[in-house]
């Protein structure tokens, strides 16, 4: 069975423009607010920056060969252990057969 892209060049250079704009987007809001993070940290703390990857991702996922998989991109079901800190939350899980 061949790779089923899904339109990946369109939805990545969407994607990846979505990934800037929601930057510029949280560092204005935080400048227009007074509150300001230092640095590039303002840009990433919105929470929305990976979205439009995520859902190129689960396209994928279902497309080729998992189409009965669990995704999950609600922040409640997104924490898992991770190496460096007790828990990580992730933007996106995609849980096949248990795995």
């Amino acid at each position: 069975m061949p790779l089923n892209l899904c339109d990946y060049e369109n939805k990545a250079c969407d994607a990846i423009k979505a990934f800037w704009q929601t930057r510029d987007d949280a560092r204005q809001k935080q400048k227009d607010s007074g509150k300001a993070d230092q640095g590039e940290r303002a840009g990433v703390t919105g929470g929305k920056n990976m979205d439009a990857f995520s859902s190129l991702v689960v396209d994928l996922v279902k497309a080729n060969g998992l189409p009965h998989a669990a995704v999950h991109q609600h922040r409640a079901v997104l924490t898992l252990p991770g190496y460096f800190r007790p828990t990580k939350l992730w933007d996106l899980l995609v849980i096949d057969k248990g795995r």
